[in-house]
């Protein structure tokens, strides 16, 4: 006979990997007697968002005064300095600029609430998209084959046991790599079809083989009594939820972009107190080899996509915001220097950005060097100073209060650089 905890941590989530269009009658006939939950203890909710295709950190975030960018980027450099043919950066602290399509951070960052890393990046110098975003998600920069990711372990560590299969929700259309491993996770591609899929999760994908019905059968009365209950009530919740005509709080307009609707539904799930603690969105577009632009173009329209569905969330989030810190990441930066083609090529250190009441904002931290050609990595990218791993351990103790850095982060033990309060 299946467990009861067996059947939380596989069979609850093999319903949502089936690729059902709804919730099937049986799992409705047998929620429709339960009360109304308020069931789930408010917990912190981490928010990761993951730039693919590597960020050029040193336009988002410019080390103005730094002569020799200026002259490696004959046509994309940028100053604060208002020019008649394009927006000024925005000076945050009189050594960087923020790029003038990043305004909507600008206000959080004064306000202490967002902090900026500059100089983060992996210690393996891999220029591959593919193995760089495997490293950084997986968490183990040195090692191709470990089988869970990083976020996947610290649901793990949590250091509480949940019934509710919303506890990490990646709004993307499959799993991914961080959130591999044998905890409960899901992949929503929209709330609105519950087309949810559940590859990387092999003790879902095994359970979801068998006859759910049968599995139902085995378990449903111990479900009922117990911690099953949530598991069903959340399910109820989403099923009753006018997803689709949502109406986010407090004036927040979300951009119509993949990145604008994942937050969006993030911060339902949030609202709608199903049990959610750590979300994951993406947001792609970012190898800029070809035209980036200064003010305008790809990386203009990139950033600004991404500043403004990240402050559409926060503001949607009003009250809720103690709660929640929202983290980006990408997997490297581009080169110092700019192509022939008015680009940048694969990089190495690159920066991110941290949102948060409980982030010591209003600082770019880590360190970026004169970039000049002794400074850079390979003679050419931006040096990594700050590994990934010290910022995401931190954020990951100082918010969900996940302390065990060797097992979140194997053949690690750097040090954190004070990047959220004590």
């Amino acid at each position: 006979m299946t467990s009861r905890r067996g059947f939380i941590k596989a069979g609850g989530l093999a319903l949502f990997g089936i690729g059902i269009g709804g919730i099937p009658t049986f799992l409705s006939e047998a929620v429709a007697g339960i009360r109304e939950p308020g069931l789930f203890q408010r917990r912190k909710i981490l928010v990761c968002i993951f730039q693919r295709g590597a960020m050029d950190g040193l336009m988002a975030v410019t080390p103005f005064n730094d002569e020799y960018l200026k002259a490696a980027r004959p046509t994309l450099f940028m100053s604060p300095v208002k020019a008649a043919n394009e927006k000024p950066l925005i000076d945050l602290d009189g050594n960087f600029g923020l790029h003038p399509s990043m305004a909507a951070f600008e206000q959080v960052f004064r306000e202490k609430r967002m902090g900026i890393v500059h100089g983060i990046g992996s210690p393996n110098t891999t220029r591959s998209h593919f193995d760089a975003q495997d490293y950084m998600e997986s968490g183990t920069p040195f090692k191709k084959g470990t089988p869970s990711g990083w976020l996947n372990r610290a649901v793990g560590l949590l250091g509480h046991e949940t019934a509710t299969p919303f506890q990490a929700v990646s709004l993307t259309s499959s799993l991914p790599r961080s959130f591999y491993g044998d905890n409960p996770s899901l992949a929503i591609s929209n709330l609105q079809d519950f087309n949810i899929q559940m590859r990387g999760n092999q003790a879902s994908a095994n359970m979801a083989a068998k006859n759910f019905e049968d599995l139902y059968d085995q378990t449903s009365s111990e479900l009922l009594k117990n911690t099953g209950k949530e598991s069903f009530e959340a399910i109820k919740m989403l099923q009753k939820t006018d997803t689709k005509n949502y109406k986010p709080a407090n004036g927040a307009v979300y951009p119509t972009s993949s990145l604008g609707n994942s937050l969006k539904q993030i911060a339902q799930l949030i609202k709608m107190n199903v049990g959610l603690e750590v979300a994951f969105a993406e947001s792609g577009g970012w190898d800029t080899h070809f035209n980036q632009g200064t003010d305008t173009g790809i990386f203009a329209r990139n950033v600004n996509d991404l500043s403004d569905s990240i402050m559409a969330f926060w503001t949607d989030m009003g009250t809720l915001q103690d709660d929640v810190t929202v983290m980006t990441m990408t997997e490297f930066g581009r080169t110092v220097k700019q192509n022939g083609t008015g680009g940048t090529d694969h990089g190495r250190a690159s920066c991110n950005f941290i949102l948060g009441n409980d982030v010591k904002g209003g600082l770019v931290h880590g360190k970026v060097a004169p970039l000049s050609v002794e400074n850079l990595e390979d003679g050419r990218d931006l040096a990594v100073t700050t590994d990934f791993r010290s910022v995401f351990s931190e954020v990951a103790a100082k918010h969900l209060k996940v302390n065990d850095h060797a097992q979140l982060f194997p053949d690690w033990n750097g040090s954190t650089i004070g990047v959220m309060k004590s």
